[in-house]
């Protein structure tokens, strides 16, 4: 990451919680395909670079668009991002895709050598960021940040964001991601289901387990997450845990592969806290059998009570909830009065990954899409479509949020400066499955603790010793 102080992961949340933004998501699978990282395209288009066209664009390119259709859908892309570039360049033509599948659809055409303009790399089969960065895969977007911005020439792009957001798309200070969204993380509830029958969102780890208790015996599931598909909700939970029991040095160590930190005594106890619950009947062991959207509808038909999630949830599900639900954001209770940081402390971040490719025959096309979609214009329409806020600074003045992204934006005002987050999941890959996988175990009752700790530290401590992954460093 970057060694400018002012541009600290932490401080990047910290600004964005100031403003009152919601704070806005392994050995290399392209191995076959590495060729080296310049970003020579972008400058191959032959047309002259103005202020309205600054990377040389030419007018009449074809620029191809992929969205990964989850907890976002794709409808923002087609309805505002897409239409106000095609307003700007009306000669350009957009190839507009969307799957659920990145990795799975893109992984050979990139092996091919013939990869799409822009993408939106999300989702459970998103492709490994850190990998595509090592493969040369990602155009610097250093041009970018610094070229004018649509709303005005006389600013830059790095200029019209959130302060800090090109930081956090930076990989050992270069930066390569386009994380466009703000996220929240925390346990949803629906807030009619708690208002009917009484209960209030603990603060406490004491609280939390008689809440379940209450909730199980209305025959209600207590707690649940997707093990199919989604127990990184999981793992990120029991990690923010970790982060108030221990402090934010946890996350950090883990982040910078430090010997031994998966197994600080923090990272076991929060462990131990969120594997009880299972013993304890307040999980379903059915749910490790299915996939985010089925245990999310539970929760819609009032079957479930608490779920781990980011505030794309309320979005995700707007089909199928019912209008009085009301989603509500709960923050990670404190396990005990010797936490280090207290009990409104959340993981925050901008989140969702967007990148243009460096090897695709129309780089610039690319970064100018990218460029558009970083107007007030595009950040408004986003916002207005999935009701949530993205790192573009005024887009959302005055828009009124619905209840469960107006409750992570409290919860993240409240937090202050105690906002915690996590990158090891983007720079290796292999590192996220790994806990993905031994989180099933642990919270479905096969491992304990020290095994998941164990098991975790084992697949970092061989991705720190594999001197052909690429290292990264957060300060």
């Amino acid at each position: 990451m970057s060694n400018t102080p002012d541009l600290s992961r932490r401080k990047v949340l910290r600004r964005a919680a100031a403003v009152g933004l919601l704070a806005t998501p392994a050995a290399s699978f392209l191995a076959a395909c590495a060729t080296g990282g310049d970003d020579t395209k972008s400058g191959d288009t032959g047309v002259a670079k103005t202020p309205t066209n600054p990377f040389g664009m030419k007018e009449d390119s074809t620029v191809e668009v992929v969205i990964f259709n989850g907890g976002y859908g794709e409808k923002y892309a087609t309805d505002s991002h897409e239409p106000n570039f095609k307003k700007a360049w009306p000669k350009a033509t957009i190839k507009h895709s969307s799957t659920q599948e990145i990795s799975t659809v893109l992984q050979p055409r990139f092996a091919a050598g013939n990869p799409p303009e822009f993408v939106n790399n999300s989702g459970t089969k998103s492709m490994d960021f850190g990998a595509l960065v090592n493969d040369g895969q990602l155009a610097d977007l250093t041009d970018l940040w610094a070229a004018p911005s649509v709303d005005d020439p006389n600013k830059k792009v790095s200029e019209s964001v959130v302060a800090g957001t090109v930081d956090v798309g930076s990989f050992n200070g270069k930066p390569f991601v386009l994380y466009y969204v703000s996220t929240v993380f925390g346990l949803w509830y629906s807030g009619k289901l708690f208002t009917d029958k009484g209960w209030t969102a603990p603060t406490t780890w004491d609280d939390f387990l008689a809440l379940c208790a209450k909730i199980k015996a209305a025959g209600i599931t207590p707690y649940g997450y997707a093990g199919k598909n989604a127990a990184y909700y999981q793992w990120n939970v029991i990690l923010t845990h970790a982060a108030k029991i221990g402090g934010g040095d946890i996350l950090k160590n883990i982040d910078n592969l430090e010997d031994g930190a998966w197994k600080a005594d923090a990272v076991k106890q929060a462990a131990e806290a969120w594997g009880s619950l299972v013993g304890k009947g307040y999980i379903d062991k059915a749910f490790e059998g299915l996939i985010h959207t089925e245990v999310q509808l539970q929760q819609n038909q009032y079957k479930l009570g608490f779920y781990p999630s980011g505030d794309w949830l309320e979005n995700e599900q707007a089909k199928t909830t019912p209008a009085d639900f009301k989603y509500q954001l709960a923050a990670i209770p404190s396990l005990s009065s010797s936490d280090k940081l207290p009990a409104t402390a959340i993981r925050a971040t901008a989140g969702e990954g967007y990148f243009v490719s460096a090897k695709a025959p129309n780089v610039a096309g690319g970064k100018e899409y990218m460029r558009q979609m970083l107007s007030k214009a595009s950040g408004r329409g986003f916002t207005e479509v999935v009701k949530s806020a993205t790192v573009v600074s005024g887009a959302a003045d005055g828009f009124a949020f619905p209840p469960g992204v107006a409750s992570s934006q409290a919860a993240l005002g409240a937090a202050g400066k105690d906002v915690v987050n996590i990158f090891f999941d983007g720079w290796y890959k292999d590192l996220d499955q790994e806990a993905r996988a031994a989180t099933n175990e642990l919270m479905f009752g096969r491992l304990d603790a020290a095994g998941f700790c164990d098991r975790i530290q084992k697949k970092a401590d061989a991705i720190k010793a594999d001197s052909s992954i690429t290292k990264f460093k957060r300060n």
